[in-house]
């Protein structure tokens, strides 16, 4: 090894996601759909679409891979007053997109599996920006703002449409809806996404969220589903000191 190609900072080990039944899952990129569900977009004070037709383009932002979470316990953030939780699908990539846009017809094929997962924001910190006209990354990509649960093989999970995301927060139905909700569905996510992005082995999408958000304190339990196939809990903690 030459002087060179020394590391002169330790290397990060990747965050990995458990696969239900053995092996993990190692994160290469965190995609997110905003507004992916009309009830969701008109409770933000964003018009939904009337039909495909009317749909123009998804809103997609990022969060860091190390922002996920897979231990129960998830730290309260710093900086914020106001965190807010967003149940969501994600979905899993298993393959490399082939280079250049990807069809529809072909996008599910590269997926692996699927997982629930919470988008956290700090509320205020969006609201605070969007009022100003500024980017919101700060309300959405901070530290462990990501929890997720097993990821379960896509063939296992079987067909979405007909299934229903929930969370119970404290063991009060918080949010609900069935997948056929979805302003896009996973391949034409995927399709849109390989328009802006190299799609990776790795990465995952968080699929948006329905309406219902609301709150959180220390000290609140979630409890998110896909019906009986997937599921997610975690206990809000105190901030870190």
């Amino acid at each position: 090894m030459t002087e060179s190609s020394v590391d002169v900072v330790p290397v990060a080990a990747p965050t990995r996601v458990p696969v239900r039944g053995g092996g993990t899952f190692p994160v290469r990129r965190i995609y997110c759909v905003g507004r992916n569900f009309a009830d969701h977009a008109r409770e933000m004070g964003a018009e939904a679409p009337a039909s495909k037709a009317d749909r123009g383009t998804p809103v997609f932002f990022a969060k860091p891979a190390d922002a996920i979470v897979v231990s129960a316990d998830v730290p309260y953030p710093t900086a914020t007053r106001d965190l807010h939780h967003e149940v969501e699908l994600v979905a899993a990539l298993g393959r490399d997109a082939p280079p250049g846009e990807l069809s529809v017809d072909d996008a599910a094929a590269l997926v692996y599996g699927y997982a629930v997962g919470l988008d956290l924001t700090r509320r205020d910190l969006q609201a605070a920006a969007k009022a100003k006209g500024l980017p919101w990354d700060i309300a959405k990509g901070f530290d462990a703002s990501a929890p997720i649960g097993a990821l379960v093989p896509a063939a296992e999970v079987g067909e979405l449409a007909g299934r229903t995301l929930s969370l119970r927060v404290n063991g009060e139905l918080r949010q609900t809806s069935p997948l056929d909700q979805l302003i896009w569905d996973v391949p034409e996510i995927l399709h849109e996404l390989s328009k802006l992005f190299a799609l990776r082995a790795g990465d995952l999408v968080f699929m948006g969220t329905p309406a219902g958000v609301a709150a959180l304190l220390p000290g609140d339990t979630c409890e998110a589903r896909l019906d009986d196939v997937l599921e997610l809990h975690c206990r809000i903690t105190s901030p870190p000191l």
